[in-house]
């Protein structure tokens, strides 16, 4: 294999911009596919990305592309998502990359996302392509956009290429810049074998498959491996690349070439991502570096409903976190669901996403609590204890102060929001950094913000107010000082933790309020009355009632002296007094859910 004709590369972008239309364009451009079997979202294989229409696994391809200059070359291509719950996902993908194309929609202009992906970029020390596509919108001021590109990321003008994905304009242009911009893989294939693991997934028949780039060396189908920081050794099963979009054997993989392998590896915990890969009898002097592991940002609690799933749901977890490595979990008991698992997030939507695909691909009923961000605690010997679900909080005295996660919230908004996104970004003790003019009518704004006001409606609000147009990036800053209490939600005297929050003191009383006032329209009425009660320790701060289902008694007499109802009314009442002492409240699911958007 000539490594003068490989180039490995991704495709980053904003979310809604176009990635996964221009990777369809490259593919049917390049016969990698042919067009009887052409769909839309090619690279796409999940159901869920296909119906929320976001990408969110990276996908690897490999691509044979003849030139203007007649030479075959070999892209590897890896298709990445765009939203911020997503961006570990990136930063993997770009460290087996020499190369991004770095897409900017020319309706929507340079958005948050596309910021930090260019950064990221350029962390990798990667040749980065910029390109404007859906030129062929008929909304557009492709004159303005460039300037956006040109001021704030500081390409040249002529550097730019105008592209359509949909309509396939200007994919020559960037197939042959991938070969002038991009450089050919570092390396040498005589040295020991060094490769990296960026991705793994789980195959019912072949076990884990186990993606990787050879940085250094080459591999053969009949050689053996060994994983560097579980120091185990695999002989090889299978040995391939990612062609036409499925597993294709080959016999050897040299310096440069991005492919697969399995060892009938059938213990996901076994693989680590971001781990190196050597031959155990000529190995590597100096591992790769790998990933920096993502710290979540947002846990909560999973349970299934059945708890004889539990098994069930372990098993599962450990094969979605081959194909997830920013999906963090661990064993925790709760008094109303019993044993399930406690789990970190890097967002909102990667949590909700990673519930469907639990529920879809493993056939699992779940149930999830509240979410919340990681508090700290600090004691009097400035001991610091992470407070990661509600349970864990403690009000005693030897707590000095309880510390909350701020996140640097940047937004870029159209002009006319500026006065409307302050004022809803301060309702949430959002603090001002600065501002940043990006061309005639967007602007950047930096805000300083706790984590826990953002995470669960802060973006719907912010494209409400914007009308689709704003978009925001985060990432973390510091920990700063709050007054930190802990609400209950008792049912019938009885705490439910599942509904538990942690909360600055002085928005208890709007969140008592609210979740009661919620949870009364929630659950059903039932034989006997229902109380629900919002409370900080022994104080209860709201109330509110669920009116038992009547029923008459009293239809069977008629006539007679109103001694014979009396004492038939008596009756009820002692049943319904011990009904309420043992019957067990039926919750909906969909509650849980509701109060999450409170």
């Amino acid at each position: 294999m000539d490594k003068s004709l490989i180039r490995n590369f991704s495709i980053i972008a904003h979310i809604d911009h176009g990635k996964s239309t221009l990777a369809d364009r490259i593919l049917e451009l390049s016969k990698t596919i042919d067009l009887r079997h052409m769909k839309n979202q090619m690279l796409d294989d999940m159901d869920l990305e296909r119906e929320r229409g976001i990408t969110i696994k990276a996908s690897t391809v490999r691509i044979d592309y003849k030139a203007k200059d007649s030479r075959v070359y070999i892209f590897n291509l890896i298709d990445t998502p765009g939203h911020v719950d997503f961006s570990y996902e990136v930063s993997k993908s770009l460290a087996a990359c020499e190369g991004a194309l770095l897409l900017v929609d020319a309706a929507q202009g340079i958005e948050a996302q596309t910021v930090a992906n260019y950064y990221l970029a350029l962390e990798n020390n990667l040749a980065i392509i910029p390109i404007v596509n859906k030129v062929d919108l008929a909304s557009v001021d492709i004159n303005n956009v460039k300037e956006q590109i040109t001021g704030l990321l500081g390409f040249k003008e002529e550097e730019i290429i105008l592209a359509s994905a949909k309509e396939g304009t200007g994919i020559i242009d960037i197939l042959e810049k991938i070969i002038e911009v991009i450089p050919p893989p570092p390396g040498e294939a005589e040295h020991p074998l060094k490769a990296l693991v960026f991705d793994c997934r789980f195959d019912a028949y072949k076990g884990v498959v186990v993606f990787i780039r050879i940085m250094d060396g080459q591999i053969n189908s009949r050689s053996e491996i060994k994983l560097l920081h579980s120091g185990k050794t695999y002989k090889i099963e299978e040995l391939g690349v990612f062609k036409d979009l499925k597993y294709s054997e080959v016999n050897t993989l040299t310096c440069g070439e991005v492919g697969y392998l399995t060892a009938n590896i059938r213990e996901p915990r076994e693989i680590i991502i971001g781990d190196t890969l050597t031959n155990p009898k000529n190995p590597c002097e100096k591992a790769l570096p790998g990933y920096k592991q993502p710290k979540p940002l947002v846990f909560c609690g999973i349970y299934p409903v059945n708890p004889g799933d539990f098994p069930n749901l372990r098993d599962a977890m450990d094969k979605l976190k081959l194909s997830d490595a920013s999906f963090v979990f661990e064993p925790e008991h709760s008094q109303s669901f019993g044993t399930g698992f406690r789990c970190g997030f890097l967002g909102l939507l990667h949590m909700e996403i990673v519930q469907e695909r639990l529920e879809r691909e493993y056939n699992l009923n779940l149930i999830l609590t509240v979410p919340n961000v990681v508090y700290k605690a600090k004691g009097e010997n400035d001991e610091i204890m992470e407070i990661d679900t509600p349970a864990k909080f403690s009000s005693s005295l030897d707590t000095l102060e309880y510390l909350e996660p701020y996140v640097n919230l940047l937004m870029i908004i159209p002009m006319d929001c500026i006065d409307t996104v302050c004022e809803m970004t301060k309702s949430r003790r959002g603090n001002y950094s600065s501002k940043k003019h990006l061309g005639i009518n967007r602007v950047e704004l930096l805000f300083s913000i706790p984590l826990s006001e953002i995470i669960v409606d802060f973006y719907d609000k912010l494209k409400s107010i914007t009308r689709g147009y704003g978009s925001i990036d985060y990432e973390f800053k510091e920990y700063l000082p709050v007054n930190l209490v802990k609400l209950d939600i008792l049912i019938n005297g009885v705490v439910c933790d599942a509904f538990s929050f942690l909360l600055p003191k002085e928005k208890t009383h709007t969140k008592a309020y609210s979740i009661v006032n919620k949870l009364r329209d929630l659950i059903p009425r039932q034989l006997f009355e229902v109380r629900i009660q919002a409370a900080i320790g022994n104080q209860i701060l709201a109330s509110e009632r669920v009116r038992p289902v009547g029923k008459n008694v009293t239809s069977k007499c008629y006539g007679g002296d109103i001694t014979r109802k009396r004492k038939l009314w008596e009756e009820q009442k002692k049943g319904k007094k011990r009904l309420k002492q043992f019957g067990k409240v039926e919750i909906p699911q969909e509650a849980f859910l509701e109060i999450l958007k409170l």
